[in-house]
């Protein structure tokens, strides 16, 4: 059996730019002394434990990066088929993983925020273009999608219930 490196890499990348961004949440979401920015936040009662998270985007990462290869093994690599679909999927690759640090480093939920919503309408139309060219890739993108539409509401939510409180907590 010959290990296929292009499928490895197409799953690996998409969590290599998760694992960038966790970098930017060090010393932001715990503390020894409970006084990191993320603890200090008012939380809404259905906000997952930490612990979620990372399993979480391990597993949906690497179902989006699988996606990417059907897609780019049914067009033939990047051909003129493969623009539009592959070049969504970038995007919302890139601003999936630019969002941690708006939230997390830089403080900014309501920027995060229609961040999120941009990427949420970004992610529809690559889910859309996925289904034209294989309906198994679209499906693989398909948990990603909801997972953003309750990360979408969960930082809604924390931008509204800690708006009032954004200008008073420093920076670091």
């Amino acid at each position: 059996m010959v290990l296929n490196w292009q499928m490895v890499g197409a799953m690996v990348l998409p969590n290599i730019g998760g694992w960038a961004g966790a970098l930017s949440m060090i010393g932001e979401v715990t503390s020894a002394d409970g006084n990191a920015w993320y603890e200090r936040l008012r939380k809404p009662t259905w906000t997952p434990p930490n612990w979620v998270f990372g399993p979480t985007w391990v597993i949906l990462y690497t179902a989006m990066g699988y996606a990417s290869y059907l897609i780019y093994e049914d067009c033939g690599g990047f051909t003129d088929e493969a623009v539009i679909p592959l070049g969504l999927y970038g995007v919302q690759l890139l601003l999936n993983w630019f969002w941690t640090p708006v939230f997390f480093k830089l403080h900014q939920m309501g920027w995060a925020f229609l961040q999120m919503c941009i990427l949420d309408g970004v992610t529809m139309a690559c889910i859309a273009s996925f289904f034209d060219i294989n309906k198994m890739a679209a499906a693989y993108m398909v948990p990603y999608l909801g997972w953003l539409a309750f990360a979408s509401c969960l930082n809604y939510s924390f931008w509204m219930m800690n708006r009032e409180d954004i200008e008073k907590m420093p920076l670091k």
